[in-house]
Parts: C-alpha cells; sequence; structure tokens
C-alpha cells in the first residue's frame, strides 16, 4: 500500500485538518511529522468542531493509530490537557503513540521565546511565543532533552541541570529575569506528566515501518506549510522545522521510496499569519500585524480584505490571532509543486468567494519592470514584487451544499480549470463548506 503525504501549500492555515481528515479513511495510521502546538487544524464533523494541536488528525477513527513523530517538539501539559479534553468528548486517545526520540519543550523555551520576542520589537518574528523555536535550537545544539529521558529520571535530571544553568544565565544577564526553578520544573515533568504519558511513549520509526512493510496505507500529515519552511520559506518569517514533504523523512523516519502520493493543501485565496512579505496582500480595516486600526486605505480593497477574514473565520486556531488576506497566488503555488513534488491538490474554502461578482488570480509578478513567473530567490525582489492578476467572473451562487461535480458552476469549474493550467497538477477535491461532508471529488489523482 502506498504512503500518502498531505501537506499546506501556502503559509499555513489552509485547512488541511478537513482534508488529511478525509483521506485518513483510508489509512491505518496518520503521522504528525513536524512542528508543535503552533499549529492548529480545526475538523466539523456532524456540527461539532475540534480543534487539534498536538493529536494527529486521525484521532477521530477508531480504526487508526495516530502517532507524533521524531521531528515533532511536544510540551507535555499541552499534549494531556488535549487528550483531556478529547477523552471527554468520547474519543479514544488510548491509541495515540509519541516518539521517544521527540524534543521536549521546556519552561526555558517558553520564556526565552516571549522575551526575545519583546525585544526584536518591529522586527519580531511573529512567533507564537509557545516555546517551539529556542526547542528547535536546542535541538540543533544538541543540548535538548527528548521525550525518552523521562523515562530514565536520573538522566532527565542531570540533562536539566546542566540546561538550567545555561538557560538561567540567559534569562539573568540578557534579559534582567529571574531564574527559573530547575528542581520545581524536573518534580513536574516526572511527577505529573510521566505518568500521564507513560504508556503512549513508543518507538514510532519501528512503528510506521512495520505497517509499510505489512502493506498498510500510512498518512504523513504537516503542521504549517511550504512558505514557513526552515530552509524554503520566506526567511526569518518562517517556523523552527521543515514543513516540505521531504520533512517525512527525517521528521518521520522513512525513506522517499515509500511515498507516491503528495496532496497539496491550498486555500482558494491566501493568508497568512504574523509579518512577512506578502505579494497578494490586500488590506484591510486593522492591521493584522500592528494590531491597530487602519485609515485612509481603499475602501472597496479594504471590504473585500475584510470579507475573506470575516466570512473565512480567519483566526487563529490556537492564537486567536486575525489573518492577513489576500488573492490566490499561482506563483507560489507553482514553487510549492516543485518543492513538494506534488501529485495533485486539494484546494478548500471555495465557497468564500460565492458572494463576489468577479475573483482574481495571480499569474506572474512584476519585478523592477520585469514579467517574473517563478518564485523570486531574492528576498529584496520579493518584497518588491507586484502581483499581475487575471479576473474571472464570479459564480454567485451558494456552494454549501455542492458534493458533486456537476453542482460546480462554470465560473467556478473554470476557476479550478485555469488555476489548474497555472499550476501543473490536478485539482482532485474541493472544499465547499467547513463540514466533514462538506466537499466534491473532482477526479482521481
Amino acid at each position: 500500500m502506498p504512503a500518502t503525504v498531505l501537506v499546506g501549500t501556502q503559509w499555513g492555515d489552509e485547512g488541511k485538518g478537513k482534508f488529511t481528515d478525509l483521506v485518513a479513511k483510508e489509512a491505518t495510521m496518520v503521522v504528525r511529522y513536524q512542528g508543535g502546538h503552533n499549529a492548529g487544524h480545526t475538523l466539523v464533523v456532524d456540527g461539532e468542531q475540534f480543534a487539534l494541536q498536538l493529536l494527529p488528525s486521525g484521532i477521530l477513527y477508531d480504526h487508526i493509530t495516530p502517532v507524533i513523530g521524531n521531528g515533532v517538539v511536544v510540551d507535555p501539559q499541552v499534549l494531556i490537557a488535549e487528550m483531556d479534553a478529547f477523552s471527554s468528548r468520547g474519543v479514544d486517545v488510548s491509541r495515540l503513540r509519541v516518539s521517544g526520540n521527540a524534543h521536549l519543550i521546556l519552561p526555558f523555551h517558553q520564556e526565552i521565546d516571549r522575551l526575545t520576542e519583546r525585544r526584536l520589537g518591529r522586527s519580531k518574528l511573529g512567533t507564537t511565543k509557545r516555546g517551539i523555536g529556542p526547542t528547535y535550537a536546542d535541538k540543533s545544539s544538541r543540548v535538548g532533552l527528548r521525550v525518552q529521558d523521562l523515562l530514565d529520571p536520573k538522566i532527565f535530571r542531570t540533562k536539566l541541570e546542566v540546561l538550567g544553568k545555561e538557560k538561567n544565565q540567559v534569562l539573568a544577564k540578557v534579559y534582567n529575569q529571574l531564574p527559573l526553578d530547575v528542581d520545581e520544573i524536573a518534580d513536574r515533568y516526572l511527577d505529573e506528566h510521566l505518568p500521564r504519558i507513560r504508556d503512549h511513549i513508543a518507538d514510532t520509526v519501528g512503528l510506521v515501518h512495520d505497517a509499510l512493510e505489512g502493506g498498510q496505507h500510512v498518512l504523513f500529515e504537516g503542521a504549517q506549510a511550504t512558505f514557513l519552511d526552515l530552509d524554503h520559506g520566506t526567511y526569518p518569517f518562517v517556523t523552527s522545522s521543515n514543513p516540505v514533504a521531504g520533512g517525512v523523512c527525517t521528521g518521520a523516519g522513512v525513506g522517499p521510496r515509500y511515498i507516491d502520493r503528495v496532496v497539496g493543501v491550498a486555500k482558494a485565496y491566501v493568508t497568512r499569519v504574523g509579518t512577512g512579505p506578502f505579494p497578494t496582500e490586500l488590506a484591510m480595516s486593522y492591521d493584522a500585524v500592528g494590531g491597530k486600526d487602519r485609515e485612509g486605505v481603499d475602501a472597496a480593497e479594504v471590504a473585500l480584505g475584510d470579507h475573506f477574514v470575516d466570512v473565512g473565520r480567519e483566526y487563529g486556531v490556537n492564537t486567536g490571532r486575525r489573518r492577513r488576506p489576500g488573492w490566490f497566488d499561482a506563483v507560489m503555488l507553482r514553487h510549492a509543486v516543485r518543492l513538494n513534488s506534488l501529485s495533485e491538490l486539494a484546494i478548500t474554502k471555495l465557497d468564500i468567494l460565492d458572494a463576489l461578482d468577479t475573483v482574481k488570480l495571480c499569474v506572474a509578478y512584476e519585478v523592477d519592470g520585469q514579467r517574473v513567473t517563478h518564485l523570486p530567490y531574492h528576498q529584496t525582489d520579493l518584497h518588491r514584487a507586484v502581483p499581475v492578476y487575471e479576473e474571472m467572473p464570479g459564480w454567485r451562487t451558494d456552494l454549501s451544499e455542492v458534493t458533486e461535480p456537476s453542482g460546480l458552476p462554470p465560473e467556478a469549474v473554470a476557476y479550478l480549470d485555469r488555476l489548474e493550467a497555472e499550476v501543473g497538477v490536478p485539482v482532485t477535491l474541493v472544499g465547499t463548506g467547513p463540514g466533514r461532508d462538506q466537499f466534491v471529488h473532482r477526479r482521481d489523482p
């Protein structure tokens, strides 16, 4: 059986959870391969909303083994709270397996993340302040603590003491903050957290390979998205891991030979949280980065930007932060197709365009008077890029009840066809609403 990767192709928040949930029906294992609780998926099942932070989307299916892979960074307190919340709603979380090689988020990481953002001021990166970046930094520096360290209290306390001395020096001498209590942290992680997660800790690389070699279908799900990738995103306004499809190999411990289907998820428009370049961005009445009302911007553009945010409910699952909206960017998608070796696209939130008279598609950029059709590699060029749009008729039709290709209006079909032609891969799935069953299976991959 094949392994499938499902990956975001924009700046995250594409609605990956919905299609991960859909593809998971065919799988026996769903593996999260990177990120932390700085990314969330929202699923709507029978009108009931489930917001995921660390738990893989497959948690809602009884036949699936949900796995948190070694490439994920884990805050045990958040994981336990999420497990308890899902258990209280009748979801069986006993099947969850967590890699012993996943790195632990510690209070030092969260405090340094918060203080660093504050110190950067206007140059801040827009992190979620949840300790994700500092945890990955310690992982790369080979001083991080892993989930498996909890299983040996002596090793855990020794490593934490070494790390704590360094972090408390940073807190005191760089940020003028009081030190954190290393013994209190050790007691909390070992006495409170470990008993709750001990039975879930496993050799997840072995589990994944046993499943693949047994002919089972394994689905790998990423958090964030392609242009938040540490190597290939709009650096430095990126995350601290590799959400691209290639991240599966390191983040879950499998070779590329096992993967033969890569589904890219894109919204029918684009949003971005936090700072960073955004060529097709629309103005809004509220500055999502600066956190204040805007004045003196084009009223029609503001109305459109506010429409995408308000109708699309474009607020962070975990943070509540307002997202920045813009038109669909085919230049970005062409590059995402390359970076991820996409075999197909799933388009979400097509219904958010229902009320528009016309829709726009960015097909190229103009940079210093020159037309470019591929993403500029130089950051200065990307900041100066002016989108070149094609305008198409809207469909002015409510898509919320459409579940068959024949129900899509001709204008919506034309928009999807044009999108396919621009990015070079088929659009196989289309979201027509937030519900689990609100989608169109447009064609086979």
